[in-house]
This record gives C-alpha cells, sequence and structure tokens, in this order.
C-alpha cells in the first residue's frame, strides 16, 4: 500500500470523527444546557525526507528535504463552556445558572453534575407526606450537604438568587438547604455520561476537578434565575457550514484513494 493511500484512510477515519461530533453537537441542538463540542485536526508522523545534493540546483533558496507525513488525526475533544441563551418558562422549580457552575445530582448511586435545570417535585415514597426535588430524568438534585432536598407536599417551594431553597408553610419562611452548585476548574477532566450529566472520574475526587465554595452557598459571580432554564450553545450555522466543509474533505480523499488504486492496478498490468 503506497503512501497516498494510507494518507487519505488515516484522514477519512479522522473526518469521520468529526463529522460524529457535528451530528452529536445537531441533535442536542435543542437540548437544555447542552454545551457545544469541538476537536482539532494534527499531523500523523509527520518527517522530513532528505533529497541527493543534485537537486540544490542554481536559482534554489530553499533547503534541501520536504516534508511528508501519513494524514491527519483529530485530537482530544473539548466543550465550550460559554454561556448558553435564558428562555422563560414561567416555572419555578426551572432554574439556570447565571456565570460558571454546575448542579449536582445524584445519578444512580453516584453523584454527577449538569447545567440542565428542568427540575420538579415529586412525592417520596419513603417519606409520606413529602416532595422530593428531582430532574427531568428523575434523579435526586442535591443540596450543599450532598442530602436530598425534601419538603413538606402542604409546602409552597421557592428558590431566590443565592440557591436557597425557601418554603412557605402557612406564611413562616423557612430555609430547606442551598442548592450544590460548583464551579469546574478542569472541564476537561469531566466524563460524559448520559443524559447531559458528568462524572468525576475515578482517579480523582471532587476537590480536585471542581472550586467548592468554603461555607456553602453558590461560587463567586454565579447565581440562579427562577424560572428559566439555558438553553443549547450550539451555533446551528456554524455546525452546518461545518459538515459542507468535512463532507468535502471526505470526498477529496476518497477520490485520493481510487486515484491511487487506479495507480497500483496500472503499474500490476505493466508487469504482467
Amino acid at each position: 500500500m503506497n503512501n497516498s493511500m494510507i494518507s487519505a484512510m488515516v484522514s477519512m477515519n479522522g473526518i469521520q470523527r468529526k463529522l460524529d461530533v457535528i451530528a452529536d453537537n445537531i441533535a442536542n441542538l435543542d437540548t437544555v444546557g447542552y454545551k457545544q463540542k469541538d476537536t482539532t485536526f494534527e499531523d500523523t508522523l509527520t518527517s522530513v525526507m532528505q533529497q541527493p545534493k543534485d537537486f540544490k540546483q542554481q536559482g534554489r533558496f530553499s533547503q534541501l528535504g520536504y516534508t511528508t507525513g501519513f494524514g491527519v488525526r483529530t485530537g482530544d475533544v473539548f466543550r465550550d463552556v460559554s454561556q448558553g441563551p435564558l428562555e422563560q418558562t414561567n416555572q419555578p422549580m426551572d432554574l439556570a445558572i447565571e456565570g460558571e457552575g454546575m448542579f449536582a445530582v445524584e445519578a444512580g448511586g453516584r453523584r454527577a453534575y449538569t447545567r440542565e435545570g428542568a427540575f420538579h417535585f415529586v412525592p417520596d415514597p419513603g417519606v409520606p407526606g413529602s416532595m422530593v426535588l428531582v430532574n427531568n430524568q428523575g434523579y435526586f438534585v442535591l443540596n450543599d450537604k450532598n442530602q436530598h432536598i425534601r419538603v413538606s407536599d402542604k409546602a409552597k417551594v421557592a428558590i431566590d438568587p443565592q440557591g436557597k431553597v425557601l418554603v412557605d408553610r402557612g406564611g413562616a419562611i423557612t430555609t430547606a438547604g442551598t442548592l450544590k452548585v460548583l464551579k469546574p476548574l478542569r472541564e476537561d477532566e469531566l466524563q460524559q455520561m448520559d443524559g447531559n450529566l458528568f462524572v468525576v472520574p475515578a482517579s480523582l475526587n471532587e476537590n480536585q476537578v471542581f472550586e467548592v465554595p468554603a461555607a456553602g452557598g453558590l461560587p463567586k459571580d454565579t447565581s440562579i434565575r427562577s424560572g428559566y432554564l439555558e438553553q443549547s450553545n450550539v451555533d446551528y450555522m456554524g455546525q452546518i457550514t461545518d459538515m459542507m466543509q468535512m463532507q468535502r474533505a471526505y470526498q477529496l480523499a476518497a477520490r485520493a484513494i481510487a486515484s491511487s488504486d487506479t495507480m497500483m492496478s496500472l503499474a500490476n498490468n505493466m508487469r504482467g
């Protein structure tokens, strides 16, 4: 197999991975709190091939040698963590984070983090006469003490901008805890789960990935907007443009393989 065929094949694999990332972004265009993903390309096994001294002719100013490689591959996939637009829903338990931070939930017995704040209260089967706060997948939302947020099923509940859960019991306002919101310091270390959730890898602990407020509460310059949801920050037109560019690049690489195959067939026929 010649170098041109190897380079084209390696490049097609990298382009396909980029197309998969674009498809994931477009599929999550309407996913609440979704963060756009992107990736970069880098050379594969690039080296400089030396040329004979006879190539050093009069009038040549460049050095002897030429760069050769075996195509390109995709680098690490990274996320754009910029704030998405806020959409008003007028539902008091729909919460959006203004600034940096992620909600903490209990997903399948392990702690997970998300920007998606579509929460609601459901009856708590373990404690009659009470209800507990969950997200749209049924996972428990956690407070700053890593506990479930539980209130009486007769109470009226509101969330203030500092993330405090305010409970009205017949005119008496009490606090049922504070939402756990942590600011990620190393977003690239978080592992993505299904449902727009992220978890800390087993090799790290929470304090190594997040900035944990000393006295609970919210991170600096962060607040909660009740009655709003943060929409996806995916740039639809940008993704369509990238997809068209990648499709053209894929077609070019496919033609390079076809051309290499044709040249090899010609060489084999000439030998015969």
